[in-house]
């Protein structure tokens, strides 16, 4: 199954849980994908997105409220979507999803 789709996620961070939506586009190898996280605190580019079978890792770069690097991990089982995000001196952060119907 693929794992390209539109999410909707919850990330915990330190500031409670961020509510998401995380769209995967896959390129036509179905390697690599774009995308975004789009949030309460606005929209954030998937960068150097990898895909490996239901394996996902890629990074972001977060500005509000502070710039920082996000790098996450998630794995695609169906139609749920689980990782994390790590964030630098904040820790990982569990994320968790669910594909759009």
């Amino acid at each position: 199954m693929s794992v390209a789709g539109t999410y909707d996620c919850v990330t915990k961070s330190p500031m409670g849980d961020q509510k998401s939506t995380f769209t995967v586009v896959p390129n036509d190898e179905g390697t690599e994908f774009t995308g975004t996280n789009q949030g309460a605190m606005g929209s954030m580019e998937v960068e150097d997105g990898k895909i490996d079978g239901n394996k996902l890792t890629w990074t972001m770069n977060m500005t509000v409220p502070m710039p920082m690097k996000l790098e996450g991990e998630a794995t695609v089982d169906g139609d749920q979507l689980t990782g994390e995000v790590n964030a630098g001196a904040f820790g990982k952060m569990a994320m968790t999803g669910e594909r759009q119907g």
